[in-house]
């Protein structure tokens, strides 16, 4: 188990490199993921097929932004309709629970909004790839939902779905480092940085960051059977972190820390008083780790970070807005479901009033104001859905140490992301699986007569 850990790091280490340096690679990394995970799915054994079919869309939600940063996909949605792809693909083996219907009622809810489009605004190529964005997050929440809705599956698979998940983040860290290896030439204000960000947006690198320091630290308190493996961990939770904190973008790495003391919340509550003393040293020494990142982090920066985070400007000014614009673009969205309150202006419909009202195209970085003023009052009912299946699910199966960790980045991303990459989707089909802890055998003494 170690070596495959160690070899599958120093892999996708390697993977972060020949994106950098070879030209050809992106699309041979992307055509070779597609095909290794369909091989996968399809050779695996019946009893496994839902793990592999997990482990591929994983992948595919870690390594979505590397695939963009480096146009290494068919088009720019190419993960999230291969993530879709692959699990309809594995519903014709094991199907689907039946008490997971209200997210097929979710699915069906999308429907309306693109006939409000295409009758308030007619159909052309610009309007069909607008529709197509704007819903291909919420059809692959629905359909991860759909799929993963009281799924029965191991610990131990879970931590291999999570493994697979963080690999690309790998990749994406090493490729970060080649691109910008000094920190202090490039940072000269506190706001979000696209150069420390592989030159692609600072919001997408730093959630799918985030995630990946969510996996370390499980892998960290849970996965590391040995001191090597805690170590590799422990640096690789350190490396993820750093380059999440300095591409200026706060809402990847807060989320990653709410998501961290609720996992660690539940497994501390769900543990004996000797596994509670092992969990406080190492949350300790992960303390001691988080708080020489900063150090680092804000040494690099000239100070810049404590700013940013502090919500200041470069001179030490406060800034005015600390939602950086999307609070007015939350308002305008929600007049836009005041005005079409039944049907929604349709999908896409308050991008392309902006557009014509402001001459420039804004999308919304929140997925709950979009689900209002686009689905108007279904777009309520969606919400419900969202918010109450899986607490009712918690309600009967209390099993899963992720459920609430996986919630809240899914929350937390939509609000500051929207659905903009698969990972909101993707991990909240994951909150749903029904996680089976392996018993450990008794041995029984032989009776001697």
């Amino acid at each position: 188990m170690e070596a495959r850990y160690i070899s599958g790091i120093v892999l996708h280490i390697c993977f972060g490199a020949l994106l950098y340096f070879v030209g050809f690679f992106p699309k041979l990394f992307f055509f070779g993921t597609i095909g290794y995970f369909l091989f996968k799915i399809i050779v695996a054994h019946p009893k496994e097929k839902t793990t592999a079919v997990l482990m591929g869309c994983a992948y595919l939600t870690g390594a979505e932004v590397i695939f963009r940063m480096t146009d290494a996909g068919l088009f720019y949605e190419s993960s999230k309709y291969f993530i879709i792809f692959y699990i309809i693909f594995g519903t014709f083996y094991n199907g689907v629970s039946n008490k997971g219907y209200p997210y097929f009622i979710f699915l069906i809810c999308l429907v309306p909004s693109i006939i409000v489009a295409f009758a308030n605004i007619g159909v052309d190529a610009s309007l069909r790839k607008n529709v197509a964005f704007v819903l291909s997050g919420p059809v692959c929440l629905g359909i991860s939902a759909l799929y993963c809705y009281d799924k029965k599956i191991t610990l131990k698979q879970t931590l291999d779905i999570l493994f697979y998940l963080a690999l690309p983040v790998v990749t994406l860290t090493t490729y970060l480092f080649l691109y910008t290896p000094s920190i202090k030439d490039i940072i000269t204000d506190t706001e979000s940085n696209f150069a420390a960000s592989g030159g692609f947006g600072p919001n997408q690198v730093s959630t799918v960051l985030g995630l990946g320091m969510f996996v370390f630290c499980v892998n960290y308190f849970l996965n590391s059977r040995t001191k090597l493996l805690k170590i590799i961990n422990i640096i690789l939770f350190a490396l993820v972190s750093f380059r999440g904190i300095i591409t200026f973008s706060r809402g990847g790495v807060l989320t990653a820390i709410l998501m961290i003391f609720a996992f660690l919340f539940i497994v501390y509550s769900k543990s004996n008083w000797r596994q509670k003393n092992v969990i406080i040293m190492s949350f300790l020494s992960f303390m001691v780790m988080s708080t020489i990142i900063w150090a680092v982090s804000s040494n690099q920066t000239n100070g810049l970070i404590d700013k940013r985070y502090t919500n200041q400007d470069k001179i030490g000014r406060e800034k005015k807005d600390v939602s950086a614009g999307r609070v007015d673009l939350f308002v305008g969205e929600l007049e836009g479901f005041i005005e079409e309150p039944f049907l929604g202006v349709g999908a896409s419909g308050m991008k392309e009033r902006r557009l014509v009202s402001l001459g420039r195209v804004i999308a919304t970085h929140n997925e709950l104001s979009r689900l209002l003023s686009e689905h108007g009052i279904l777009g309520i009912f969606m919400l419900l859905i969202l918010i109450f299946k899986p607490l009712d699910m918690r309600g009967a199966s209390r099993h899963n140490y992720f459920f609430y960790a996986f919630l809240i980045f899914w929350f937390a991303t939509i609000n500051h992301s929207a659905m903009r990459i698969a990972a909101p989707g993707f991990i909240y089909g994951l909150a749903l699986l029904n996680i089976r802890y392996e018993k450990r055998s008794l041995r029984r003494k032989r009776i001697v007569e």
